[in-house]
């Protein structure tokens, strides 16, 4: 795996949704490594994009992340008890970011297993595999992903994302998910996912 260099997210948010799939997220947690397959994002483009925490240049203390330098990780609580991943796309003061829908689990699937289910992998049912990683919180939460690592630098060595051998796949261009209130914008087609993969979110 070669580790993604800062110029592979200067990037519109749009491209790099789609460029992202089929990457490996890689954390270095303070006992092992937990890798997963980036299987399913979703792309929000900033100042235009109704759905973004930035959209008509809002700008708060929970996202001035969004407004930094690209290849850095943006992480926000929903509902109040769910984080959610995403990489800073583009370049600085353009707040555009990449969340991350779905991985499929690699490598860690033990301390995945115990952090999601709080049960050993090999104890967990077939849809509590499939559930381990298929959707934001789920994932942030299977990786020990926390608001700690906001802004967090992914071209360092603890939180970071590699390119591998490259597979073809298919690419499904859909609706982002939870965002109604978007107006216009929650019809985009700015959701991606690699197509017939089980560890993709179900709406």
């Amino acid at each position: 795996m070669k580790k993604l260099e800062r110029s592979f997210y200067n990037k519109s948010a749009l491209v790099l949704a789609k460029d992202l799939l089929g990457k490996y997220l890689v954390f270095n947690t303070d006992s092992e490594r937990l890798v997963g397959k980036i299987v399913e994002t979703e792309a929000y483009m900033g100042f235009n994009d109704k759905a973004a925490h930035t959209y008509n240049g809002r700008r708060t203390p929970r996202t001035e992340a969004m407004y930094g330098e690209e290849g850095h990780a943006y992480v926000y609580l929903i509902y109040g008890m769910y984080n959610c991943f995403n990489v800073v796309a583009a370049e600085k003061e353009i707040a555009q970011a990449v969340l991350i829908r779905g991985l499929e689990p690699i490598e860690g699937l033990e301390a995945m297993s115990l952090n999601r289910f709080n049960k050993p992998y090999e104890k967990l049912k077939g849809s509590q595999i499939i559930a381990l990683t298929n959707g934001p919180g789920k994932l942030c939460q299977a990786l020990g992903i926390t608001r700690d690592i906001n802004g967090e630098d992914l071209t360092g060595n603890r939180l970071y994302i590699c390119s591998v051998k490259e597979v073809s796949f298919d690419i499904v261009e859909t609706k982002r998910i939870g965002i109604d209130y978007a107006e216009e914008a929650r019809d985009f087609l700015w959701r991606f996912y690699i197509k017939d993969n089980k560890f993709v979110s179900v709406p």
